[in-house]
């Protein structure tokens, strides 16, 4: 029995059927027909074995997208058009390449060796030098180019030649299902040359380990996580490849004194309980070495946040600079001397309420609430 079918056909749903919808239309004719509940019936058994051929093409979203464009023929003979219906597409991944573009790969891969890997190091520096910018040097252990033999891989003086495995193409394929798979040569690693006197030094790698001493300048107004890029010094591809990059990541060490959210720079500053009463004025060093003078208005509460501006840190790549913030908590005296008590009890003595509304206003609700209880 030939079922040369439309798989939805076959398994009863629309086009626009989801998974579950496929699913539930797949189990209910594979008990249908299965041969199990069919025995001797060829007819029942080739219909699940389409039904079987059709559930798995649909619910693999790859395989679906090829199949609703181009129907079986995409998986027939290595692509679409082996019918002379249409171009000649050299294996199934130029088909979904054609359908999805970049997202499944971003287009033929070049033969050859891979590029070297992207290495990552980790470097801590102070708030000071986040804000004024600095040059530091590191060390890192990389595989690079081997001097001996310039990177090929080869003894001096000696060449390479093709891959026979691979015909110098880098990669082999082979038959699964529907699929023509295609994967990097065993023998020559993708290079599509086979080295025959490999180098002494770097045993036909084209690299050995190094260690190497950088130079990293890292401007003004970085911050926690910023990364920064040193092209080309990650590791050296294996046998001539391109080298991978370095990417450094700044991690901000704690500071003494600020806390920093973005380009500002947040600190707390405690004052006397006469000094949030009466006003006055604190110093504060900032870190561009200046002197900031914040000016303490007289009745300040705790908790109250003051701002300089422009005396934050530098934005990243641009210009200008943050604000430097100031939360004033005032602090209550715990030793007081003998005079220092007497002055104070002398002021409690003249005070009226009216010197804190807020408390006033607190225990005036207060009484009421009570007066409320007892009528």
């Amino acid at each position: 029995m030939s079922l040369d079918i439309d798989y939805y056909e076959l398994l009863q749903v629309d086009r626009s059927a989801d998974d579950k919808a496929l699913k539930s239309a797949y189990r209910k004719l594979a008990m249908q027909y299965h041969p199990d509940r069919n025995p001797g019936c060829s007819d029942s058994e080739a219909r699940f074995k389409a039904i079987s051929e059709a559930y798995d093409c649909l619910k693999d979203p790859q395989k679906r997208a090829a199949y609703d464009r181009f129907g079986k023929d995409a998986f027939r003979n290595g692509g679409f058009g082996a019918n002379g219906g249409g171009a000649d597409f050299g294996d199934i991944g130029d088909i979904f390449e054609s359908i999805f573009g970049s997202a499944f790969g971003g287009g033929r891969q070049q033969r050859g060796p891979a590029r070297g890997a992207d290495l990552r190091y980790d470097m801590e520096i102070r708030l000071e030098d986040a804000f004024t910018g600095c040059r530091r040097e590191i060390q890192v252990d990389v595989a690079a180019r081997c001097d001996t033999c310039d990177g090929s891989g080869a003894k001096p003086g000696t060449h390479t030649h093709r891959c026979s495995t691979c015909g110098g193409h880098g990669k082999v394929r082979a038959q699964q299902g529907f699929f023509m798979v295609e994967r990097v040569c065993p023998t020559c690693q993708g290079a599509g040359e086979v080295i025959a006197d490999p180098c002494g030094t770097c045993l036909g790698e084209g690299r050995v380990d190094r260690r190497k001493t950088l130079t990293v300048d890292i401007p003004p107004g970085v911050d926690e996580g910023t990364r920064i890029r040193l092209s080309g010094e990650g590791e050296s591809g294996a046998r001539g490849a391109a080298p991978g990059d370095l990417y450094i990541f700044l991690h901000m060490a704690r500071h003494k004194l600020f806390e920093r959210e973005g380009t500002t720079l947040f600190t707390r500053a405690p004052i006397s309980f006469t000094t949030a009463a009466l006003g006055g004025c604190i110093t504060i060093p900032g870190l561009d070495g200046q002197r900031h003078e914040i000016n303490i208005p007289a009745g300040i509460q705790s908790g109250k946040q003051l701002r300089q501006r422009g005396a934050g840190m530098p934005v990243l790549n641009g210009r200008g600079h943050g604000d430097l913030v100031v939360q004033v908590d005032v602090e209550t005296p715990t030793r007081l001397s003998a005079k220092q008590k007497e002055l104070l009890e002398a002021f409690r003595e003249t005070e009226t309420g009216d010197e804190c509304p807020a408390s006033q206003g607190f225990f005036g609700r207060i009484k009421e609430m009570w007066d409320d209880l007892t009528d």
